[in-house]
């Protein structure tokens, strides 16, 4: 039977199907259950995951996976959902004020970043100059999964979170570029292209991903609009596929896709389109789904055994990077911008690496360069011992250079439809121990017409509060604000929690 023979030569069946399936599950059940420990430790969850590939590969349960050209195709396809995912779930009101600087950081300051850290590579390690440039090139990217998750638990003003948001959604098409040119010219027979030729092409390529983002952003909008059924899921699917259609667009032409898949996400996720609840939930699903695999797939492809040779560079190029190159980049990138030593001094510690300096470094073995395998461990080694570092401290720095705020807002996954019908938004308002909330009285805090206290949770206890209950540290308080005053509620909140109930007065 032509049926049977093809399934015994496909060399993959129904029992293997059955395994792939149940390591899988288990996977993102143990995945899922490890959010707990990484909000309680501070730790981004991607040290967990990336922990559950190592655990699976050839240093534990002796899974053997060493393809780097997949790691880099299923890699890509991961980072095109992340960052649709965090163009979804970003306000364009709370970056719109970042967005400028947000962009130099993300273009010349990775420039200065690969120089510094370039150079220090050469003179404290001894590399080739092609080496040292490519290994700080690889690293120059803030990783928009780790930044997303950590800024969710620490609460910053808008143009610091703005800024951070912002810079991880459009680093990575520049620094996926200058490490593809950097990564060829080390390949046999191959031609080094002048530096300044590099610059202009990943410009024109930034550019043109940038207006072929927001054109098919803006007119999916217009076309979703027109074609919305009451299935709020496909609608959902409708709008994640116009977004990942921007990147599949641009890199056809030779533009940047991430940069259009990151720009088509936000104009869509700030346009005013129904079943809003459903699309971000959905996304956020998706998102997740897409870090879970990326960090346990990229954890299956390290080699425990090669760590120990590599430990050493590896803290030595992060910590130029840390206390050099990040720094001088904040430094010639928001000085113009005007922005306080305190705020450049956070922005720099707040820097974070994650899966795309991973993904990153498969590309050099990919495009046949020779003799640069170490640089996957190395960068993994970095990646995981720099992350310790910084991710539980952020919140530690930020209360010391006193940038943070005393409460932050979160946008609530609420799927319910009265609430899209009434075109109104779900805050969640956390009093954390520096607020001047605490103390102050429901009324008091003179809210926009519309926008109402709607619950608290104190200790583990629900109420409604009345408008002469005073709100105490440590509250959870829900407010349901119409859509046409949520900035102007956030604004109110934040004057607040920085001046007292006689703030405006």
């Amino acid at each position: 039977m032509p049926f049977a023979d093809g399934g015994a030569t496909s060399g993959f069946d129904l029992h293997d199907l059955t395994l792939a399936l149940l390591v899988g599950s288990i996977v993102l059940v143990v995945s899922v259950a490890a959010v707990r420990l990484s909000v309680r430790s501070g730790l981004p969850s991607l040290l967990i995951y990336l922990g559950i590939g190592v655990l699976l590969g050839e240093g534990g349960f002796g899974i053997t996976y060493d393809s780097q050209q997949l790691t880099q195709v299923l890699g890509y396809a991961a980072l095109v959902l992340i960052l649709v995912e965090g163009g979804l779930t970003t306000r364009w009101s709370g970056i719109r004020r970042s967005v400028a600087p947000a962009a130099v950081l993300a273009t010349v300051g990775v420039g200065v970043s690969i120089v510094v850290v370039g150079v220090a590579a050469k003179l404290l390690l001894g590399w080739s100059w092609e080496i040292a440039f490519l290994v700080a090139a690889v690293l120059a990217s803030t990783d928009a999964a780790a930044v997303f998750s950590v800024l969710r638990r620490v609460p910053l003003p808008r143009q610091i979170s703005g800024m951070l948001e912002a810079e991880s959604g459009f680093n990575d098409a520049p620094v996926v570029l200058i490490v593809t040119a950097l990564a060829a010219s080390l390949a046999p027979g191959a031609t080094p292209e002048p530096w300044w030729q590099v610059g202009v092409i990943a410009l024109l390529e930034l550019a043109g991903g940038s207006l072929i983002g927001l054109a098919i952003g803006y007119g999916g909008a217009r076309l979703l609009r027109v074609v919305a059924t009451t299935s709020s899921a496909l609608f959902a699917i409708g709008v994640i596929a116009v977004a990942v259609l921007a990147y599949a667009a641009a890199d056809v032409v030779h533009a940047s896709g991430f940069i259009a898949c990151y720009l088509a996400a936000l104009v869509l996720g700030n346009l005013r389109l129904p079943h809003r609840p459903a699309v971000t939930g959905f996304a956020t699903a998706i998102g997740w789904l897409a870090q879970i695999g990326l960090f346990v797939l990229l954890g299956l492809l390290a080699s425990p055994s090669g760590f120990d040779d590599v430990l050493v560079p590896a803290l030595v190029v992060g910590t130029a990077l840390l206390l050099l190159g990040r720094p001088l980049s904040v430094i010639a990138s928001c000085t113009p911008f005007g922005m306080s030593w305190q705020t450049q001094a956070f922005l720099s510690w707040a820097g974070l690496r994650g899966a795309v300096p991973v993904v990153l470094a498969t590309v050099p073995v990919t495009v046949g360069a020779v003799g640069v395998e170490w640089i996957f461990d190395l960068v993994f080694v970095l990646v995981v011992v720099f992350t310790i570092i910084q991710a539980p401290t952020l919140p530690w720095v930020a209360r010391k250079l006193g940038v943070g705020d005393g409460h932050h807002q979160v946008d609530l996954a609420v799927d319910a439809t009265p609430l899209e019908e009434l075109g109104a938004d779900l805050l969640e308002i956390d009093v954390g121990p520096g607020s001047k909330i605490a103390g102050v009285r429901v009324f008091e805090l003179r809210l926009p017409v519309g926008a109402n206290v709607s619950l608290a949770v104190r200790g583990g206890t629900s109420f409604v509060p009345r408008e002469s209950d005073v709100l105490r540290h440590g509250d959870q308080v829900l407010i349901v604000a119409p859509q046409a005053v949520r900035d102007d509620t956030e604004k109110r909140l934040q004057a607040v929690s920085r001046g007292g109930r006689l703030a405006g007065w």
